[in-house]
């Protein structure tokens, strides 16, 4: 049968009943190979056009394939797993010039301490690439079931924030295996185990530098009034909150309070802080 126009109707899909595969003569040899392994025809190219690439060839099968190099797009340095030791300074420098080396901060502080915002600003202005990683927004990753923590502490909060940690801890340990900073922010309890500094040391390695950020009670509660959504809490329950933070001083953790100042004037002290921690590390 052929089309009105007299070309012939395109032979049906695979081979036609009663006959084998079409089969070509390879060149140079006097066995047939099978069409496919024939080199494409390429057309040539349109006048003005450059010549197109020739087609990759494929490695032999079974050959091994070479990894890709450090700096391809893709690849990703994993943590070894083993926990973060602590940086040293860099050789010929101050304790000052330390603060631009490679370091994982956590810094503690109350609801409304402005952990959030210091953390984000001392990210942004170091001289080093810098990561920011807010425990309370890895929590919210979780959307339906979410332990909102303004229906207080149970079993089920407890569980998604061990596992806001360790998902922390992780990325913690793989950016700093890529040679990447990062500054965490948690409201980490002086008395409760369960919510301590074990859990972070054990998820991030004794190279973490917790340092506390406590301004008075006074401005806590005036930030927390102009917080929204599950991030705000009551009057009562950041006082209590912060009463127990309290709980820090005499600690041997350094403390800064940012009652008098601003997020780039706490980010400069946080920059001092964790030169002079890096020189000479706090025991927890």
């Amino acid at each position: 049968m052929q089309h009105a126009g007299g070309t012939p109707l395109p032979p049906p899909h695979g081979p036609v009943p009663g006959q084998g595969a079409a089969m070509a003569p390879h060149p140079g040899a006097g066995h047939p190979i099978p069409p496919h392994q024939h080199q494409p025809q390429t057309a040539p190219p349109a006048p003005g056009w450059p010549a197109a690439p020739p087609p990759p060839t494929a490695p032999p099968h079974g050959a091994p394939t070479a990894p890709p190099p450090a700096e391809a797009t893709g690849h990703i340095q994993l943590p070894p797993g083993a926990p973060v030791a602590l940086p040293s300074p860099p050789v010929g420098t101050s304790a000052q010039d330390a603060a631009h080396a490679a370091v994982a901060v956590l810094l503690i502080g109350p609801a409304g301490a402005g952990k959030t915002s210091v953390a984000r600003h001392w990210a942004d202005s170091r001289r080093v690439p810098t990561a920011h990683i807010s425990l309370d927004d890895v929590r919210e990753w979780v959307r339906s079931g979410f332990a909102d923590p303004r229906t207080g502490w149970n079993d089920h909060s407890e569980a998604q924030y061990r596992l806001a940690r360790r998902t922390c801890g992780f990325a913690a340990r793989n950016f700093l295996a890529n040679g990447i900073s990062c500054i965490l922010d948690d409201a980490v309890f002086p008395d409760r185990p369960v919510i301590g500094l074990g859990g972070w040391k054990r998820h991030v390695g004794p190279g973490l530098l917790p340092i506390v950020l406590l301004p008075g009670l006074e401005i806590v509660l005036e930030r927390n009034a102009r917080r929204t959504g599950n991030r705000r809490l009551s009057d009562e329950e950041v006082a209590r909150i912060h009463g127990r933070m309290a709980g820090w001083y005499g600690s041997g953790l350094p403390i800064i309070d940012n009652s008098a100042h601003d997020v780039p004037t706490t980010a400069r002290l946080l920059d001092d802080v964790v030169a002079r921690s890096i020189a000479s590390p706090p025991s927890w």
